[in-house]
C-alpha cells in the first residue's frame, strides 16, 4: 500500500469507523470538555481529526470530500497567507459540514511584537469568520521562524475573542494520544520543532503507541492496539493520488527533515 495517498487515507478512516470510534471536531471536543454542550460527555472511543492547511488548499478540498462521503467530520485550519487562504476552498469545506479554524502564525509575521501580533490575529480571525463561526485556533509551527506564535498568549488570552480552544492548550494529552504526519511520517517528532507533545512522547513510545507508516495505524485500530482517544494532525498537501505531486512532496519533505533535525539539535 503506497502511503500518503487518498486511497490510504480512506482505508484509515474506514479502520477508525470499523473499530467503532466516534469522530469529533476540535470545536466539538472543546465544547464538551468545557461543559458548553450541557450534560453531554465525551464518547468512550473517539478520534479528533485536525488538518493544517499550509499550502495546496485544493488538496484539502479533496480530503474533505472523501471524509464527507464516509460521514466523517474534521477540523480544517487555514493560514492567512495566499498559499493556504483560498476563499473558494474554505467555502467548499465548510459547506461539507467540517469545522474551519485559524492556523495562526502572527508572532512570526509581526517579528515577535505581541501587540502587533494580537491586532493581526484579530483581523485574520474576523476574516475567517465570514466563512464559518470560528471557535478554535491552532498554532502554525513556522520552523524557519525564531518565534513560537503560542508566545502571543503570554500577554493575551484567546478566550477574550470568543474562542473556546487551541489544541496545544485545550486537549487533555494525558488521555488523548497525539499522532501527526509532520515530517511525512507518523513518528517525525524528532524532526519537528514545535508540533509535538514532548512531555508525553516518552510515555507513548514506551507503551508502543508510535507508528511510522499509515498501514501500521490501520492495523492498530483493527487489533485494538491503540488508545481509546486519538488526536490526528495531517497536512493535506501530502495526501494525493497524483504521482507527480506525491513524488515532489516526498523529495521536498526529506530535505526539510534533514534541516529540521539539525535545527532541533541546536
Amino acid at each position: 500500500m503506497r502511503d500518503f495517498t487518498l486511497r490510504t487515507y480512506r482505508k484509515l478512516l474506514e479502520a477508525i469507523l470499523d473499530a467503532q470510534y466516534e469522530h469529533l471536531t476540535v470545536e466539538e471536543y472543546c465544547a464538551i470538555r468545557q461543559g458548553l454542550e450541557g450534560k453531554k460527555t465525551l464518547p468512550e472511543q473517539y478520534v479528533i481529526m485536525r488538518h493544517d492547511i499550509d499550502k495546496r488548499p485544493w488538496f484539502a478540498v479533496q480530503m474533505a470530500e472523501l471524509e464527507a462521503q464516509l460521514g466523517f467530520k474534521a477540523s480544517y485550519y487555514f493560514r492567512i497567507g495566499e498559499e493556504s487562504n483560498n476563499p473558494e476552498c474554505i467555502k467548499r469545506i465548510a459547506a461539507l459540514g467540517h469545522e474551519i479554524g485559524y492556523h495562526y502564525e502572527d508572532m512570526s509575521l509581526c517579528d515577535g511584537d505581541h501587540d502587533k501580533a494580537y491586532e493581526h490575529f484579530k483581523q485574520a480571525l474576523e476574516y475567517f469568520r465570514q466563512f464559518y463561526p470560528v471557535r478554535t485556533c491552532c498554532m502554525h509551527g513556522a520552523p524557519r521562524s525564531q518565534y513560537d506564535s503560542r508566545a502571543l498568549w503570554e500577554k493575551y488570552n484567546y478566550r477574550d475573542l470568543q474562542l473556546i480552544g487551541e489544541p496545544y492548550y485545550d486537549v487533555d494529552f494525558k488521555n488523548v494520544l497525539y499522532l501527526t504526519d509532520t515530517g511525512r511520517c507518523w513518528d517525525g517528532f524528532n524532526y519537528s520543532l514545535r508540533d509535538k507533545v514532548s512531555d508525553r512522547q516518552v510515555i507513548w513510545t514506551h507503551a508502543g503507541w508510535t507508528f511510522h507508516r499509515t498501514p501500521e495505524i490501520i492495523d492498530a485500530f483493527a487489533c485494538k492496539a491503540i488508545p481509546a482517544a486519538v488526536l490526528f494532525t495531517t497536512h493535506p498537501q501530502r495526501w494525493t493520488d497524483k504521482r507527480g505531486a506525491w513524488w515532489q512532496e516526498l523529495i521536498v519533505q526529506n530535505i526539510k527533515n534533514i534541516v529540521k533535525a539539525i535545527l532541533a539539535r541546536k
